[in-house]
């Protein structure tokens, strides 16, 4: 199991129907689940995946009983790089999927029913990579230079680097989810993830590398969101209400001690360790990955129509989505926006 290089095989992911792909999550994984005698609606949440510190606000509401206040018995399954959650949900195998902003605008395009309804990541952990002390220290300075890249990164952040800094696909080498050819090559770099490669890169190669987190230079999805069905928004807006809330509870919860979440967290991916755990829950407060932004303000979940407009014509500049779609279709601010207060007097972690 290579959770390292989780959503580089994931990211902005096409959205092709298949039956493998909409058993995947809802027939094979495991789950966590915490179960009551008492009258609960049932909810199915699939992670995009296996279970990590990414996930923790979710395993936490499980672990410490808060989507039960809420009447909910939620089931966690572990997503993998063959699930599409726009299917999944579509095909009535979930209710919830964890998504990103590209998810649901690229859905609006080609017509899928599906909405975003809180955004629990501000930042998108996407980040480049370089050695130290060679130059390669800043996003400007890699322009021209070889990149270890994903062909799904076409499909996002890559666009970015092109029409932010010039880059071109000329720099651009075949990544094969290892970290083992950077190690060798000093003049390399790699796209990452803020919590996992960076860890692995120090661990394996005994030194800190330059970490580069495209978010902080303008890249701007929401990530880590909260995605389900029109139809489930427009029939049954209580379930959907109490399934945000208790989830932005958790992730409070979960900020302010891990230990309930990382305790499942381990039980559903047992090759998950307590060192990277807190390696990624520390990154994840550095950075401010879910305080941030309109977040501080607005509180965990938090959504803007001014950042969703910024983000889909970023898209249509880069030619990954037509002009003529309707944005504003791929999420719903009704869910979020509440304030810090909502939460804060339970969960005081800021």
């Amino acid at each position: 199991m290579n959770y390292i290089s989780r959503r580089q095989f994931i990211k902005y992911s096409t959205l092709a129907l298949s039956t493998t792909l909409l058993t995947s999550c809802a027939a094979n994984n495991s789950s966590s689940v915490v179960k009551s005698d008492k009258n609960l609606d049932q909810v199915t949440f699939c992670t995009n995946w296996y279970a990590q510190a990414e996930h923790g606000g979710f395993y936490q509401a499980i672990a410490t009983g808060i989507y039960e206040d809420y009447g909910l018995d939620v089931t966690i399954r572990m997503g993998n790089a063959q699930v599409n959650g726009t299917q999944l949900l579509v095909g009535g195998a979930i209710d919830f999927y964890m998504g990103s902003s590209i998810d649901t605008i690229s859905a609006v395009q080609t017509g899928i029913p599906t909405i975003t309804v809180a955004a629990i990541f501000q930042k998108d952990p996407q980040v480049l990579i370089a050695h130290p002390g060679v130059g390669n220290d800043s996003l400007e300075k890699l322009k021209g230079k070889p990149i270890l890249t994903s062909s799904l990164s076409d499909k996002g952040y890559w666009q970015f680097l092109k029409a932010k800094y010039g880059y071109t696909d000329e720099q651009k080498r075949p990544y094969n989810f290892s970290v083992a050819p950077f190690l060798v090559d000093k003049n390399l770099i790699q796209q990452g993830y803020l919590t996992s490669e960076p860890f692995t890169i120090e661990k394996k190669g005994g030194f800190k590398p330059v970490v580069m987190l495209l978010a902080d230079a303008g890249y701007t999805p929401y990530a880590t969101t909260i995605e389900t069905t029109k139809e489930m928004v427009e029939k049954n807006p209580d379930l959907v209400q109490r399934f945000v809330d208790a989830s932005i509870k958790g992730w409070y919860s979960y900020l302010e001690n891990p230990e309930p979440a990382n305790q499942l967290i381990k039980k559903d991916n047992p090759e998950m360790t307590d060192d990277l755990l807190a390696y990624s829950l520390e990154k994840i407060k550095e950075y401010g990955i879910i305080t941030s932004g309109d977040a501080a303000r607005k509180g965990i979940g938090a959504m803007t129509d001014a950042r969703w407009k910024t983000f889909f014509d970023s898209v249509v500049e880069a030619g990954i989505i037509k002009p003529d779609t309707n944005y504003k279709e791929a999420f719903t601010l009704k869910f979020v926006n509440k304030g810090v207060a909502a939460y804060q007097s339970e969960y005081p972690y800021k």
